[in-house]
């Protein structure tokens, strides 16, 4: 649930201003802490702590970094609610053949085995994050061979999970995927610049164009030369891009392997409407992850799109959020609904998804108190019923109210008129639905029903989740 960049300056570039819009672009998919690392050809810089983007890098530093050749920037999420400043991440180590910084985004299943494993070897840890583990297998491996890249194909191979990476070394910077692309990342490009994001939205925050996805499973090494590309001809054929990224998690600006999360979102709320209709005076959404969802029902069923709930632009997502009570505080903080387009109206409220269930409500008691005559409850995906293993923060089994309530027990609970969701087989075809590039029927002929994730669904999991 974090975001990743890297740059490779060609020359010329503002790098400063360039990797502090790409971090700010990408501020959604973490709050706790940012960080950037920059190589000038000499050197390496590192900046990071715990906070916003605005918060760890004051404009008036910033110009440090514009000799950087090489840049390297993270922003954080953890699910865990104790978190300090050596989480934060770019990481950077030094050895033999110099540094090595490393920024990754997602989870492994396999991470304590990995971590007990080369404990016993004699590495030492400072903290319990996955990608200080990818730093030591990629170091191990890569003193063994004088092929840079054999050694990470080596290391990379130890790991299972979902994760996206990218590195820093002397004079390259590099992309990795996992082998079932779990995990987004972007290469883009502005002239001679190259970039690497985990979203588009990124590349069009400094105007570069988005060339493609890193593949799964493949490695990309950018340097003087440009891009080279490497991918084994071994690697799995079907995708397992988590879906989750696709309901709420992106910015809906984003394309992520050649679908647009917007249209995704658009076509999940039309195919909301068709399966759950309801009489009502006007549909609105939960700002903004479930708004295109909203427009996309109001357009299906003929019932007018109003804005019921207005957003603060100063709080952060309450889905990240380390704890159920700051979740709670976050929603009454952000949240205010617009009485004039709500007192004495039957209202379909969409969201993009219901996971614990204390915030539809608190959402839903919003309206009923601003005078709401009904509320009608409509959930652009279906109930999340098991817990996510590669990176998303949905919780234990214990903890969703999906995986142990029916859709009626829920709709009690959240105080609703009426609740349905999204089936399923409608919402794969939404998504799928939603490629960007027209590319639909070749993409569903190479990956058919393989295409996604939706293990939180469907508890459907695309590897074993035992360490």
């Amino acid at each position: 649930m974090c975001g990743i960049i890297g740059i490779y300056n060609a020359g010329g570039l503002e790098a400063s201003l360039t990797s502090y819009n790409m971090l700010h672009a990408l501020q959604h998919r973490g709050q706790d802490g940012c960080g950037l690392a920059a190589y000038t050809g000499d050197s390496v810089f590192l900046q990071k702590n715990l906070g916003l983007v605005n918060d760890v890098f004051d404009r008036s530093e910033l110009p440090m970094f514009d000799e950087a050749r090489l840049l390297l920037g993270h922003v954080l999420y953890t699910p865990r609610n104790a978190h300090n400043v050596l989480d934060t991440q770019p990481m950077v180590m030094y050895g033999r053949d110099g540094f090595m910084a490393l920024g990754h985004n997602g989870q492994l299943v396999n991470g304590a085995a990995l971590c007990d494993q080369l404990q016993k070897e004699g590495h030492l840890f400072q903290t319990k994050s996955d990608a200080e583990i990818f730093l030591h297998l990629i170091a191990r491996e890569t003193a063994k061979t004088t092929d840079f890249v054999a050694g990470i194909r080596t290391a990379i191979n130890q790991a299972r999970g979902s994760f996206a990476i990218t590195m820093m070394v002397p004079d390259k910077i590099i992309g990795i995927r996992d082998s079932l692309g779990m995990r987004p990342l972007a290469i883009g490009r502005l002239d001679d610049h190259w970039f690497l994001a985990s979203e588009s939205c990124a590349l069009d925050a400094v105007h570069a164009k988005l060339v493609r996805e890193v593949e799964p499973g493949e490695i990309v090494v950018i340097d003087r030369d440009g891009l080279h590309s490497y991918l084994s001809p071994a690697l799995p054929t079907v995708k397992k891009m988590c879906v989750f990224e696709y309901v709420y998690f992106a910015r809906p600006d984003t394309e992520i392997d050649d679908i647009s999360v917007y249209s995704a979102r658009y076509h999940s709320g039309q195919a909301l409407a068709a399966m759950a209709p309801v009489e009502a005076d006007i549909v609105a959404g939960v700002p903004d992850s479930a708004t295109p969802a909203a427009m996309g029902y109001a357009q299906a069923s003929g019932i007018p799109f109003a804005q019921a709930l207005i957003k603060s632009p100063y709080t952060g997502r309450t889905f990240i959020e380390p704890g159920q009570k700051q979740r709670e505080r976050t929603v009454l903080l952000k949240l205010s609904p617009v009485r004039s387009q709500v007192q004495n109206k039957r209202i379909i409220l969409v969201d993009d998804s219901i996971v614990r269930g204390t915030n539809s409500l608190l959402i839903v008691n919003l309206l009923r108190h601003a005078g709401a005559k009904e509320v009608h409850m409509r959930i652009a995906s279906p109930p999340v019923r098991f817990p996510c293993h590669f990176g998303i923060n949905t919780p234990s089994t214990d903890h969703l109210i999906g995986a142990k309530r029916s859709i009626e027990e829920i709709r009690k609970c959240i105080n609703a008129d009426s609740l349905a969701y999204l089936h399923e087989e409608a919402l794969y075809k939404a998504v799928l639905g939603s490629v960007a590039k027209g590319v639909g029927n070749e993409f569903e002929s190479v990956n058919g029903n393989g295409s996604f994730c939706m293990a939180c669904f469907n508890g459907s999991y695309p590897m074993s989740i035992d360490s």
